[in-house]
């Protein structure tokens, strides 16, 4: 048997994109030292494998202008280590990006050139404004539609820039990571929240439209937002295209700076060890952005930099490429029993739409072909888990270009098409979204539930099936060839889906 090092054979699982070239990055910041590889470079980015070592790097280098030996050295260890799995990954291409800590300090050559010589890979050590430009692109390419101002918060900066119609401007970036700030304010998050106010007197946010939104990176931002959702009950721990009001998040961050600490604080032992002393100086600088850009809300995004330098590399067609639709057809090929059957799920439901007159928007029309791409994903579970175990891969999946009404819409669609209209997984995200969403989710999950007995999952039959509407009666049209699969089992799907869909009777004909 080979040994882990010497695997002559491809390690490539069956449940992988056939061909697909794993591309990683290697994000040295000044908190983390952080490896992700994804399964190959596309617009929609799945992360194959994902590691950080928390080695502070940017700890002292605003006192000393130095990496201190013990950061390098643990940094250095993390990333050997990272290379080994690189190499067992068959990664095509790894880029390294450095940021704050390691472009202010002044002995950074000897550390680039022994990360260099470890990876076999050149280091780009990134300005302020090519880290504000990349962070940038990292939110675009999770919220393709965002506009506004977008903050990437690291150990010993933070970046900001505005974006209109996809483009970044007046990319800059500020002495004022969180590590930073905890030691140019000796600990104090009250201090530095008068810190960051002074340093973003002049800064792009006098630019910001008011009333806009502002997108908030960073792992201290990330870890913020988690610690909001649990203590408000958040039903829904998916920190990507998390949407709170400026308003909520300033007085969540008034009570966070007034503590000082999290000691105690609910759900700070969901934090991790290495963020929970750095989350009050996340607060600071969030509260003081969010007052010195007068913003509507705030919108996480766990995309960033290292997503962003990724994005840009793509040329203009594949940037174009919608990241949720792209996502939900690697899904669909990776684990439904037949990828075709989803495109005549998508018209099988839409002439459904178009018979009975119902509008829809192009989002909405957005949403129902996921849905249909994700309508089989999962039929490997045992049959009384197939709804919440959908749940969980398409509510907490790596799935971007999605808001998490939108989310809990195809979760609900999922749960409803394998457990029926009063799946209680589905009712568990019913308040993310509007009355109308829910309804519309209830309707196209029951519809689901008409189609799959007829067709088993496999393509070629729902093409020549259609609907017809006779006052307030649907009829459900089989052509005379396919005349048996009238039967107990789909008159029963089909009155529960008219009830649901508010017809009054429902009828299969054979014509």
């Amino acid at each position: 048997m080979n040994k882990f090092w010497g695997v002559d054979a491809d390690p490539t699982a069956q449940g992988r994109i056939k061909g697909a070239k794993p591309v990683a990055v290697l994000d040295i910041g000044s908190n983390s030292v952080r490896l992700v590889v994804y399964e190959r470079h596309a617009r929609a980015l799945t992360p194959l494998y994902n590691e950080k070592s928390a080695c502070a790097l940017g700890r002292g280098v605003g006192q000393t202008g130095r990496l201190a030996d013990a950061n390098m050295a643990q940094a250095l260890n993390a990333i050997k280590r990272f290379a080994l799995v690189s190499r067992m990954m068959r990664v095509g291409k790894v880029f390294i990006l450095a940021t704050s800590a390691v472009r202010d300090a002044a002995n950074r050559e000897e550390f680039v050139s022994t990360v260099e010589a470890l990876m076999e890979s050149e280091v780009q050590v990134l300005s302020g404004e090519q880290e504000a430009h990349y962070a940038a692109l990292g939110a675009v390419a999770g919220i393709s539609n965002f506009a506004g101002t977008v903050g990437d918060l690291g150990g010993g900066s933070l970046e900001l820039s505005n974006i209109l119609n996809g483009n970044d401007t007046d990319g800059q970036s500020f002495e004022l990571g969180v590590i930073r700030l905890q030691d140019d304010s000796n600990g104090s998050p009250s201090k530095a929240a008068s810190i960051v106010r002074e340093r973003l007197k002049d800064s792009v946010l006098s630019k910001a439209s008011k009333g806009t939104s502002f997108a908030a990176i960073g792992g201290t931002w990330r870890a913020l937002a988690k610690l909001h959702q649990i203590v408000r009950k958040y039903p829904l721990h998916m920190v990507q295209h998390y949407v709170v009001s400026a308003e909520e998040m300033l007085e969540f961050c008034g009570e966070i700076v007034g503590a000082s600490s999290l000691k105690g604080y609910e759900g700070a032992d969901q934090v991790s060890s290495s963020r929970r002393e750095l989350v009050p100086f996340g607060a600071a600088v969030l509260a003081e952005v969010l007052k010195a850009g007068q913003f509507k809300d705030v919108v996480f995004s766990a995309l960033g930099v290292r997503e962003g330098y990724l994005y840009g590399m793509l040329d203009k067609r594949e940037q174009a490429i919608d990241p949720l639709i792209q996502g939900a057809e690697e899904l669909s090929v990776l684990r439904s029993r037949s990828p075709a059957h989803a495109n005549d799920l998508i018209e099988f439901t839409g002439q459904f739409l178009a018979v009975t007159g119902v509008q829809e928007s192009s989002e909405e029309a957005r949403l129902r072909t996921v849905a249909c791409l994700l309508a089989d994903i999962g039929w490997r579970a045992h049959p009384d888990y197939r709804g919440s175990q959908s749940i969980d891969a398409v509510a907490y999946g790596s799935l971007s270009g999605v808001d998490h009404p939108g989310r809990a819409f195809l979760a609900q669609i999922i749960a409803i098409r394998y457990d029926g209209p009063k799946s209680k997984a589905a009712a568990s995200l019913v308040k993310l979204g509007s009355a109308e969403l829910t309804q519309r989710a209830r309707v196209i999950g029951t519809l689901f539930r008409v189609a799959y007995p007829m067709t088993a999952a496999m393509p070629g039959v729902l093409p020549r099936i259609r609907f017809e509407l006779d006052d307030d009666a649907l009829w459900l049209v089989l052509p005379s060839d396919l005349a048996f699969l009238d039967g107990e089992h789909l008159q029963n799907r089909l009155e529960t889906f008219a009830g649901v869909a508010g017809f009054k009777t429902a009828r299969i004909v054979v014509r």
